[in-house]
């Protein structure tokens, strides 16, 4: 997908999406071929079910190496995030740091499918840090920020889910929208009333 979105006229969003439902397709078509297709929906939404104790494991594996990377790699991030340019004139690896934080998101894209679904995984990956982008400035409070809502947002979440007998990745989703809301009811409030003062 970084090839793609660096050497053709495809970028961003365009190319995230023709390779994102391209690749699903494939791999209904497979999974259908397979005879693995008894039950779309956990595919399309997910099932905590279809979790195994070494997909945990591995989920906890991961997230171990995500903050490693961020505490050690900190300076890179920041700088091949909001100016390569930049980054590249100090001998910054960009297109390393690039693949680095591109393997990272689709591990954990891959693991988050199996109780989020193909068609609600991403509100994981957008819904935390555009709500810590609501009433945080800095890049590290953005992190710190969005990194707290997507844990907190997934434990209630789930306890919703528990309590009232509902699918675990859209009471998750939902539970990430309220706070989103909130969050920028509490980001206009505090900019309404910087204006005033």
């Amino acid at each position: 997908l970084l090839r793609l979105s660096e050497h053709s006229q495809l970028k961003g969003d365009s190319a995230i999406a023709i390779f994102s439902t391209s690749a699903l397709a494939i791999g209904v078509l497979v999974s259908s071929k397979a005879g693995l297709t008894n039950d779309v929906s956990h595919y399309m939404f997910g099932s905590i079910l279809a979790m195994s104790r070494e997909d945990v494991l591995l989920s906890v594996v991961l997230s171990l190496l995500v903050i490693a990377a961020y505490l050690l790699l900190y300076h890179k991030i920041y700088a091949i995030t909001f100016d390569e340019d930049f980054a590249k004139a100090t001998g910054t690896n960009v297109r390393f740091y690039n693949l680095l934080l591109a393997v990272l998101t689709a591990v954990t894209v891959v693991l988050g499918m199996m109780m989020m679904g193909a068609l609600l995984i991403s509100s994981l990956i957008i819904f935390p840090s555009v709500t810590a982008m609501r009433v945080c400035r800095s890049f590290r409070s953005v992190v710190i920020c969005a990194a707290l809502v997507s844990v907190v947002c997934f434990l209630f979440g789930f306890f919703l889910s528990l309590t009232f007998d509902t699918a675990p990745g859209a009471s998750v989703v939902v539970a990430n929208l309220v706070v989103f809301l909130l969050f920028t009811l509490i980001g206009r409030l505090r900019s309404g009333g910087k204006a005033t003062a």
